[in-house]
């Protein structure tokens, strides 16, 4: 008989979340042309499907990164159940990806989507990669979320816990299902 293992706090939430996230998708993408799906609402601003390829991007550059940081806190022992310590700087940076958008940022270029991306392409894979980010919430499950650091794909520069990394990519997720509804809502949106 195998013992079931409660879910820390923590990682709870980001499942909750993840899965809100998947019927925010879900609920953004329904009933959409492919000419709506990659519409621009000007010359530099993402489409829809802009916003989640570059989502995709990011899950595939950030998710063997997570990955690791639970595979190497396993191995070394940084076990726990919570709660875990953070650093404020860390919390400041996960909180600046939240929408509405205060600060805007450029993506830096391997995060760049491509345009004109298939919709039977992309949303499939959006969805592929919050399963897996589901996956890596509960691989975490037992681990010690302030202990190992996770070094962001697009600057050596920012490392954050690994409990921050998982609040960061669910907050830039948000983020930019938030610019995607900003898309569909713009008064010339294709009908």
């Amino acid at each position: 008989m195998s013992q079931v293992v409660e879910m820390v706090a923590e990682l709870q939430e980001y499942h909750r979340q993840v899965e809100e996230i998947k019927r925010d998708a879900e609920d953004l993408v329904k009933g959409l042309s492919e000419a709506q799906f990659n519409w621009r609402p000007a010359p530099g601003r993402w489409s829809i499907g802009e916003c989640l390829e570059h989502l995709n991007v990011t899950a595939r550059l950030y998710f063997p990164v997570i990955a690791q940081a639970v595979n190497e806190a396993r191995m070394k022992g940084w076990l726990g159940k919570g709660p875990f310590k953070h650093g404020w700087l860390g919390k400041l940076f996960v909180r600046s990806a939240e929408p509405p958008a205060k600060m805007k940022f450029k993506a830096p270029r391997s995060f760049r989507p491509p345009a004109d991306q298939p919709m039977a392409q992309v949303y499939p894979q959006f969805m592929s990669a919050q399963d897996r980010l589901l996956d890596l919430i509960r691989d975490s499950n037992g681990v010690d979320l302030g202990r190992p650091k996770v070094q962001s794909p697009a600057s050596r520069f920012i490392k954050l816990t690994l409990g921050q990394g998982l609040g960061l990519i669910t907050a830039h997720e948000r983020r930019h299902l938030w610019q995607a509804r900003q898309v569909k809502e713009d008064p010339n949106f294709p009908s």
